[in-house]
């Protein structure tokens, strides 16, 4: 805080002996060292405070970060999935257009046609006792593995 020199505090001493005078020397001197010690410790808590009060700041700004690149994530994330459905759903489209006798999903013909087909093996299924097979046969999985069924590529 301030500087002195070893001269400059025995200016001051010998200053303080004639004022004060030596009965009351120690007494004010242990006054004054109180009174020192009590403004280090107040000069020590504020540094303290303002320490605790910039890290506080940084870490309020870490948080922000964080929570920023977390909705960045999140947003990349939900485009992401939301391309590959996009993509998925694309994919099936072709798949049942490239199916031969099937036609868009909504188209009357083809779904008459599918429920006619589907009849026969309904009622072979009724007759055989297994009404779990048929609903596996109808989404194409073998009923023994559970398992997709091959398909002939002819």
């Amino acid at each position: 805080m301030f500087d002195f020199g070893f001269s400059e505090l025995v200016v001051i001493g010998v200053v303080m002996l004639i004022v004060v005078g030596p009965e009351r020397l120690p007494k004010v001197a242990r006054t004054a060292g109180h009174l020192l010690g009590r403004l280090q410790r107040y000069v020590s808590d504020v540094k303290s405070d303002i320490q605790r009060e910039m890290q506080l700041e940084e870490l309020k700004k870490l948080q922000e970060q964080v929570k920023e690149q977390a909705h960045e994530m999140e947003s990349s994330v939900r485009e992401q999935v939301s391309s590959l459905e996009a993509g998925l759903g694309k994919t099936v489209d072709e798949v049942k257009a490239a199916l031969p006798g099937e036609e868009s999903v909504g188209g009357g013909a083809a779904t008459a046609g599918a429920q006619q087909q589907a009849a026969p093996v309904e009622q072979a299924a009724v007759a055989d006792g297994s009404a779990e097979s048929t609903s596996q046969l109808e989404l194409g999985l073998d009923p023994a593995v559970r398992q997709p069924l091959p398909v002939d590529k002819a």
